[in-house]
């Protein structure tokens, strides 16, 4: 938990969506910090999903589990209260992993110290960690420490992306989590897991001598039930959904934005070869 707040501190943008709710993050996302004298790519990658119960799920996990073929760096973000086992899948790819491994305990400024001391003697038990850091990535506490290590400890190569680029996701892209964030935000239950948000059009213009985007998203469900909860009474829910979705997209976007949200039925969804591989879950 917490490391896509740690991402967005490190790119100082808000690269990843981040709520309370668990499996918030769906893609594997690139987030690119360049200086003068370095460049680092980090990956954010989805939760791991012990059970997954579909195929949206399984590309998922797939695309947790793809950081062991090719990071540099692994950064084992957890906090007070989670659980691994042994025998589980991530914690055996931990083990075998052959690259520097980070251990990040974050929450620091709400645990006991004690439990945090606990907390990183039970895994530096169980997995050999070159370091342990402990943060608060909220309220950047140990932050900074823990970027120069990155730095340090990093091997040179050559640059892959232009300097101004900050991700290899696309404005579509981040406008569709933006939207998503908000569907997870407004509503409870099983509504925003069973949603996903596909942009029909993106058109920029100018109005009134300034930038102007005219954005039109297709926000799918599975079940008609879950189409009303989402359009609410009168059109309610959709009304708050676009208007706060359209402020943050404006400030992502630094100019005035008309949103036009819809939503469709599309049954069984995450469970479609073809609509995954649109969605960019299957390859």
């Amino acid at each position: 938990m917490g490391k896509s707040t740690l991402l967005n501190v490190f790119l100082g943008e808000k690269m990843s969506i981040i709520t309370h709710k668990p499996q918030t993050t769906r893609h594997r996302i690139l987030g690119i910090l360049s200086d003068e004298n370095s460049q680092i790519v980090f990956s954010d990658t989805p939760g791991v999903i012990d059970d997954p119960n579909y195929k949206m799920q399984e590309a998922m996990n797939d695309a947790a589990y793809s950081i062991f073929d090719d990071a540099d760096l692994i950064l084992f973000v957890l906090e007070p209260g989670q659980e691994y086992q042994d025998e589980e899948r991530l914690i055996v790819q931990m083990k075998k992993a052959s690259c520097p491994k980070f251990l990040i305990i974050n929450k620091v400024d709400t645990s006991q110290p004690q439990i945090l001391l606990d907390l990183k003697a039970q895994w530096e038990k169980r997995i050999t960690f070159d370091q342990v850091h402990l943060i608060s990535a909220l309220n950047r506490i140990g932050t900074d420490h823990l970027l120069q290590s990155i730095r340090d400890i990093l091997p040179e190569g050559p640059v892959y992306y232009p300097k101004d680029q900050i991700s290899d996701k696309s404005e579509r892209f981040f406008i569709c989590e933006i939207i998503r964030e908000k569907i997870l935000i407004q509503f409870e239950q099983e509504i925003p897991y069973s949603c996903e948000v596909v942009i029909e059009e993106f058109k920029d213009s100018k109005k009134d001598g300034k930038p102007f985007s005219r954005i039109r998203a297709n926000i799918l469900v599975m079940r008609k039930s879950q189409k009303q909860i989402l359009i609410g009474k009168n059109g309610a829910a959709i009304k708050k959904l676009g208007i706060e979705s359209r402020k943050s997209i404006e400030r992502f976007l630094s100019r005035r934005v008309h949103l036009e949200l819809y939503v469709k039925i599309k049954e069984k969804w995450r469970d479609d070869d073809r609509l995954l591989r649109s969605f960019g879950y299957l390859h």
